[in-house]
């Protein structure tokens, strides 16, 4: 007799909500890099005991949101302009492989979904002025052509990376006009992988990380 397995989805658990809230304060910028996360503040302010905070902020060290310094505690950590530029350097070159893999490897359900993520981001871009919101809807473009691409190596690789991806994606949103800037070259990518056209696909995420490299620097000098 097979033993009967209770398979019903519970809610969030606290930990998790703490995640969500801390991950959106790091990325907004609320918590600057280099900014100290104090237990006593952050449970008073969240309204939950030290042993779930803990377990949350176990969780966003693990994304490389926060890091824990010895004698010191969490922390923010400081992400020199050298790190960032390795980061694009690696996604230059994994975005356009995946974009061109992608533009013959998607199937339409996917292309559909890609599209409604554009869509979503141009409406984040008209409607909206979170930082957040944008960094989500354009991570979640990337993140279908990453599923799309056919290689598991290159998807794991970006993904583990995408944590600190986001962080300077809001940097570079912070810039004005960077947004609408950023909306036409997803959409140059996603004509690109809707014809099939796997050259095009590669030179426009080529492109687009180019550009977002030099926003980011930018905003890195301010």
């Amino acid at each position: 007799m097979i033993a009967k397995m209770d398979l019903r989805i519970n809610r969030k658990t606290v930990p998790q909500e703490v995640v969500e809230k801390l991950r959106h304060a790091i990325l907004s910028g609320i918590y600057m890099p280099g900014s100290r996360l104090v237990e006593t503040d952050l449970c008073n302010s969240l309204g939950v005991s030290r042993p779930s905070l803990r377990e949350a902020l176990r969780s966003l060290q693990a994304e490389r949101l926060i890091e824990i310094v010895p004698n010191r505690g969490p922390q923010v950590p400081l992400l020199s302009w050298r790190d960032a530029e390795e980061i694009y350097e690696v996604r230059e070159l994994l975005e356009g492989e995946a974009a061109a893999r992608c533009a013959v490897t998607i199937q339409e359900e996917d292309l559909k979904a890609l599209g409604e993520s554009l869509e979503a981001f141009r409406r984040a871009v008209v409607s909206s002025n979170s930082a957040n919101e944008l960094v989500t809807t354009t991570s979640d473009f990337f993140a279908i052509i990453l599923r799309n691409c056919g290689n598991k190596i290159i998807e794991e690789t970006l993904t583990g990376l995408k944590a600190r991806v986001n962080f300077l994606r809001s940097r570079s949103m912070s810039l004005p006009g960077r947004a609408n800037k950023s909306f036409i070259e997803m959409k140059a990518i996603y004509a690109a992988i809707k014809i099939g056209n796997a050259k095009q696909a590669r030179k426009a995420a080529q492109e687009h990380v180019a550009k977002a490299r030099d926003a980011a620097k930018s905003a890195f000098l301010r």
